[in-house]
């Protein structure tokens, strides 16, 4: 390799480190600030003072200069002084005043936390590149019979676009030509392929399974129902939280308060009270260090982070402590069906056999019959069969798949039909004393067999619902949580699933966005509402929520746009993440008011005089070590 290719190849790998740092640099800064703190602190220890002055003006620069930048700017730009420039002023002045340990320790505690906000808004922003590639970049346009792929961003509303099987649809469009099977799971979160022949609407991002199909595309490729999906978690993510607007609202008030106050001491007691300057100065500047809020920062930061990691170690994954904070405030929690409170996948729940057949030989020959097809109620019958009778399927003698409607074979000289009630040739109402009517209306779908033109069986499959759901909706029910579902299915099937998982309410027939619509119905009605889903249709309602729960075994959109991640699949931890919410909630206030009651003690004792500034440092940080004490009670089971 030649030297310049060589410096080349390294230079690209210096991109490539600086690019995979640059995200955690904040972090990084905050814990080489915190070592340097160490530093200092030993040099002093050891009569080094020149070394530890240097340790703790590295810390300062180090561990303050992002938040430093980010204040000034933000004053510069909104030309009101705040939060992060009062914490300057506050480490400043105790370093004026000889105490370079507690604004090194200040700087360093505000740091960390600037540092952990920015890497959850990075990580925030992964969903939408995950989403794009479900989006198709090509389709097959039919020019005068020719096939010619091009960009989907060039086809035009009318256009023509051929769709094979195994691809995903480019664009929102109506079949005019063909039938297949589509897998809707990435629009309706339905687990069922929707049969669809000519004159029904076909979505961009959904899976065409089985048969080619020509299309009239009938929207631009920017206002298909995918990139609404797309619009719609951007949109929702951009609004801001609660406990923002309220810091936004009284940072300035609070930090002109606390400046117009030392300013006043550094002049106001020497006239009117007699104080020298020396004296005013030094009170001054012991105000400027106890009003400062760092007692407050640790009120917070140490339970939030206590009660994430105590979360995390029972399968409970939360990406930011004001998700955490508003589990606790949940008026209502809003639930996917298919893969949240379903297993996902259809199961078969009961079979009935004409009288005089032999059972285990009938199922057996509609599996072998049901194995030569890939549709999800095919493999869900094949499963079954393999599961009760451990043997060898047999091979067909013939088969013909009739798109839409079900599957033709002859196995040892037998006729088969096999599918929809209107596929076989007989009456189904009276089949079984009407059983069929009883199954469909528990949210089963059923499946007919008819053997040498006589209905033979009838075969019922459901998504069947998880065995913890009852348990996981009844305890949230006992915390007076109002639970809701909202699901693609069709009202039928949503009125069977909701009564058999206990929710109290559902919403059927939902698209992405008819649930979130929903959704901000709930938040006009309840305020704080949760979102539990798994699939890329929920992605929106997830980033709508107040908080989004998404189940662990679900895609990577929900996993990247949820607020909650339950690691394991298991409803229950929903309950358990509320009462770790509350916790949290009832230590952060004890926090805050010990906290604001130690400050405002201080600041009276020093206006009169009562403590010299070892004592207000004590004070000060004793007040900081004993909110990080009571916050760590968290980090208990």
């Amino acid at each position: 390799m030649s030297s310049e290719a060589k410096t080349l190849t390294k230079g690209i790998q210096k991109v490539s480190l600086f690019e995979k740092i640059k995200p955690h640099a904040e972090l990084i800064a905050a814990g080489l600030s915190g070592v340097l703190i160490i530093a200092g602190w030993l040099f002093d220890k050891y009569g080094q003072g020149v070394d530890s002055i240097i340790a703790y003006l590295l810390a300062f620069v180090i561990g303050g200069f992002a938040k430093a930048k980010e204040g000034i700017e933000a004053t510069y730009e909104n030309k009101e002084l705040n939060v992060e420039m009062l914490m300057i002023f506050a480490a400043i002045g105790s370093a004026i005043i000889g105490f370079w340990t507690e604004g090194a320790i200040l700087i360093f505690i505000f740091a960390l936390s600037g540092a952990l906000e920015t890497y959850t808004m990075n990580k925030s922003h992964k969903e939408i590149s995950s989403l794009m590639e479900l989006q198709p970049e090509e389709a097959l346009l039919l020019v005068n019979g020719l096939e010619k792929r091009v960009p989907v961003s060039e086809l035009q509303v009318g256009d023509h676009i051929l769709i094979k099987p195994g691809e995903r649809v480019p664009s929102d469009g109506m079949i005019i030509k063909g039938h297949t099977n589509i897998d809707e799971a990435a629009i309706t979160g339905e687990s069922m392929p929707v049969s669809k022949s000519s004159d029904e609407e076909v979505f961009a991002g959904t899976v065409n399974l089985t048969g080619a199909i020509t299309v009239q595309v009938t929207k631009a490729s920017s206002d298909t129902l995918f990139q609404k999906i797309i619009q719609l978690v951007q949109s929702a993510q951009s609004e801001k939280s609660p406990s923002q607007l309220f810091i936004e609202r009284f940072e300035g008030t609070y930090v002109k308060i606390v400046l117009l106050v030392v300013l006043a001491m550094f002049f106001l007691p020497h006239f009117l009270l007699g104080w020298s300057w020396h004296e005013s100065f030094y009170r001054a500047m012991i105000l400027l260090v106890v009003a400062s809020p760092c007692a407050l920062v640790a009120s917070i930061m140490p339970a939030t982070l206590s009660a994430i990691s105590n979360g995390a170690r029972h399968g409970i994954l939360v990406k930011g402590g004001v998700h955490l904070e508003n589990l606790s405030r949940l008026g209502a929690i809003a639930f996917d069906k298919t893969g949240t409170l379903t297993k996902g996948k259809p199961e078969v729940t009961e079979i009935i056999v004409m009288e005089g057949l032999d059972r285990e030989s009938l199922i057996w020959k509609a599996a072998s019959i049901e194995n030569q097809s890939n549709h999800p109620l095919a493999q869900a019958i094949v499963k079954y069969a393999k599961q009760t009778f451990k043997k060898d399927l047999l091979h067909p003698d013939f088969l013909e798949d009739v798109p839409g409607w079900g599957i033709k074979a002859k196995i040892k000289g037998e006729q088969w039909k096999i599918g929809k009630a209107a596929f076989v040739s007989q009456d189904v109402d009276n089949f079984a004393d009407g059983k069929a009517r009883e199954l469909a209306l528990q949210g089963n779908t059923l499946v007919f067999i008819e053997i040498n033109g006589e209905l033979s069986a009838m075969i019922a499959l459901k998504d069947v619902v998880r065995e913890e759901t009852k348990l996981a909706i009844d305890h949230l029910k006992k915390q007076g949580i109002k639970t809701v579902m909202l699901t693609g299915d069709s009202e039928k099937t949503a009125r069977a699933i909701a009564a058999e998982s206990h929710v109290d309410e559902f919403f059927a027939e939902c698209l992405p966005e008819t649930k979130v619509d929903h959704l901000k119905e709930l938040k006009t009605k309840y305020q704080t509402v949760a979102m539990v889903g798994d699939g890329i249709n929920d992605a929106p309602a997830l980033a709508i929520a107040n908080v989004g729960i998404a189940m662990g075994e679900g895609t990577d959109v929900a996993l990247e746009t949820a607020d909650i991640v339950l690691m394991k699949n298991d409803l229950p931890r929903i309950s358990e993440a509320v009462r770790l919410s509350q916790r949290m909630n009832r230590i952060i206030k004890q926090n805050v008011i010990f906290s604001i009651s130690v400050i405002m003690l201080l600041i009276c004792s020093n206006f009169f005089q009562f403590i010299d500034l070892p004592f207000g440092v004590i004070g000060h940080e004793g007040s900081t070590i004993l909110v990080i004490l009571n916050s760590l009670r968290l980090l208990k089971s």
